[in-house]
């Protein structure tokens, strides 16, 4: 597995205006109509994702493993938010990220973000395997 186009400063990014489907009561994570966390962290999963995404060999992804994020300042339906990941390590198959988050009048967000890279048909077996159990259990 070829991993040496993944390095440290590789970035990507993503930007949304909050609409009501971006909001805590339409998520289920809040009453109050401003830009949800699961929202953000959907964001900062994104950016990692498209940052590393074009290095990966093929027939292999990255699953996130690792959250650590902040959520300090709310945002309002109608206002843009942009989220970044940045790749600060690569340790083996683990992919650490810097990830932060603003809306158009100041930081929102911030946090760390681990991915680990797998290969796909290894682990759509897995998972197959998984089902077979759980639904033979049953039987």
């Amino acid at each position: 597995m070829d991993l040496s186009g993944l390095k440290p400063g590789l970035k990507a990014g993503n930007v949304i205006i909050v609409g009501n489907e971006h909001t805590a009561p339409h998520v289920g994570s809040g009453l109050v109509r401003v830009l949800a966390t699961p929202v953000m962290i959907n964001m900062f999963e994104a950016a990692a994702l498209a940052a590393v995404e074009p290095y990966l060999p093929a027939g292999y992804q990255t699953v996130g493993t690792r959250l650590d994020v902040r959520h300090f300042a709310a945002t309002p339906v109608g206002m843009r938010v942009w989220a970044e990941a940045e790749l600060v390590e690569v340790e083996g198959r683990t992919l650490r990220f810097r990830l932060a988050a603003r809306d158009e009048r100041e930081p929102i967000g911030d946090g760390m973000h681990e991915r680990v890279i797998i290969k796909l048909g290894r682990f759509d077996q897995r998972m197959a395997d998984k089902l077979a159990g759980k639904a033979s259990g049953q039987d």
